[in-house]
């Protein structure tokens, strides 16, 4: 019964809820960039946008948001149960997690304030289409900022989980806890870079001009291009 009556035993059902939620946002998030919107795309995915907006999608992205949800809240209380237990801030474990939940932070609040409610907007022209009213001009246009944002998040999975896993089964930035200046240097930079890429979801221009991120193989590479940036950046200022 030690896995209900300590706190080491509460900690586990915590990561093993953070990593069930975890599995079912990013398995999803893969299925929308690596198959549904291929497929969409094609001359028999285009028959099928109407049904498949108003019947799979739905439930679909009910399953996507609370899986971010429970993922991110799950994560935080990680990390304060690990600050409480006093593993230091600015450690290398604390570092690399910290990196990992930025990012991590960033994709929870594009799925939320920025997919679903540009979704809602497509579902609903999609609805009210098929019942054979006016299409909403503005749904197109919504449906591709909800699609930048998806991108960018599949790009962020990359070096998020590069970090995450990194955090207890690397070596990497074992002198953070004393490093001082390096440390801040270290964020700043990355911090810097983080924010760069989450404009592209939000105020960057659109979907045609921004080419790395249209295909899967573009969105795959920059997100293994983001993972080494951040490591060099660790490995060279901390």
């Amino acid at each position: 019964m030690e896995i209900i009556t300590t706190s080491d035993g509460w900690l586990f059902l915590l990561r093993w809820l953070h990593f069930l939620a975890g599995i079912t946002w990013i398995g999803i998030l893969y299925y929308f960039n690596f198959v549904q919107t291929p497929f969409l795309a094609t001359d028999l995915g285009g028959q099928a946008r109407s049904p498949l907006t108003r019947g799979l999608v739905p439930n679909a992205l009910w399953w996507f948001r609370w899986g971010a949800m429970f993922t991110f809240l799950a994560g935080w209380l990680i990390v304060f149960v690990k600050l409480h237990q006093g593993i230091p801030l600015g450690g290398s474990y604390m570092t690399k997690i910290l990196t990992g939940g930025l990012m991590g932070t960033f994709m929870w609040a594009n799925v939320w304030f920025v997919i679903w409610p540009a979704q809602q907007v497509v579902i609903a022209n999609a609805e009210t289409v098929a019942g054979g009213g006016e299409a909403n001009p503005a749904a197109a246009a919504r449906g591709a900022r909800a699609g930048m944002a998806s991108r960018t998040n599949t790009l962020f999975s990359i070096p998020m989980l590069f970090f995450m896993a990194s955090a207890s089964h690397a070596g990497w930035f074992a002198g953070a806890a004393d490093a001082g200046g390096g440390v801040a240097g270290y964020w700043i930079a990355a911090l810097v870079i983080i924010v760069l890429v989450e404009c592209n979801a939000l105020i960057g221009p659109g979907a045609a001009t921004q080419k790395p991120l249209t295909s899967v193989s573009g969105t795959i590479h920059g997100g293994l291009a983001l993972s080494v940036v951040l490591y060099l950046l660790g490995v060279i200022l901390i």
